[in-house]
């Protein structure tokens, strides 16, 4: 797909019944779920400050911290994943986005909003990202972002848009990835490869993208090609320190 920015990825045409996600426990997401359920996020992240330039923290690896990445970028925003705790001094940073079991234990700058996912939190003005989602519009404003546009931060260097989606179809290039492919994601988001090469480039594809706990035996049985740093992993592996982006 002739992408130019990551929002093309969740466009009105790519939504279809072909299926998009994995979780860790095998549950299948289509297309069309992560489109609209993107766009719920972003109109959600919205009401807590998100928008052009600032940083949201997300913590955890499954579909919903996948989901407050999209609707980050759909903002402009770019994405930490896996932010230190002490954040107080991160001008930038405007919202976290963690399980409500663990954010209590990150410090932000004043301003910053909290969203939690999973059990409803108890502290007063901590927004809930499920019921959020399950109660935003499911739909999305039209989008203009350059390429130029941040997408995510490890927290010493940048990667845009375009230099994403430049090393992603890179990916689809050297490991011939190809329509439904499943692509196994065996390295933490926090590593920009990894989005890379576990997230952009199995959408560009149309392919699956399998998330894992990553303490899984035998993943190879759930998908064509793992992302992974362990030279010791499977056979069919893409290098996500190897990537140059």
């Amino acid at each position: 797909m002739n992408a130019v920015t990551v929002d093309d990825l969740l466009a009105r045409e790519r939504r279809g019944d072909r299926t998009a996600l994995v979780d860790a426990t095998g549950r299948e997401y289509d297309r069309h779920w992560l489109c609209t359920s993107s766009w719920k996020a972003g109109n959600f992240l919205r009401h807590s400050g998100v928008r052009e330039s600032v940083t949201v923290g997300v913590v955890g690896e499954g579909p919903l911290a996948l989901l407050a990445f999209f609707g980050t970028t759909l903002l402009e925003g770019r994405t930490r994943f896996d932010p230190p705790t002490d954040l107080a001094n991160e001008d930038a940073f405007r919202a976290l986005v963690a399980p409500t079991e663990s954010g209590w234990g990150y410090e932000l700058p004043p301003g910053a909003q909290r969203v939690y996912y999973g059990d409803q939190p108890d502290e007063p003005g901590v927004h809930h990202f499920d019921a959020g989602l399950w109660s935003e519009n499911p739909s999305f404003p039209p989008l203009s972002i350059e390429p130029e546009t941040v997408l995510v931060t490890d927290g010493e260097r940048t990667l845009t848009h375009g230099e994403a989606l430049e090393a992603a179809r890179a990916v689809v290039e050297e490991h011939d990835l190809e329509t439904d492919d499943r692509v196994v994601v065996r390295a933490p988001l926090s590593n920009p490869g990894t989005v890379i090469a576990g997230v952009l480039a199995p959408l560009l594809v149309e392919g699956t993208i399998v998330l894992t706990d990553r303490a899984e035996s035998d993943p190879e049985k759930r998908g064509d090609v793992a992302v992974s740093s362990d030279p010791a992993a499977e056979s069919a592996r893409i290098d996500v320190d190897a990537l140059e982006y």
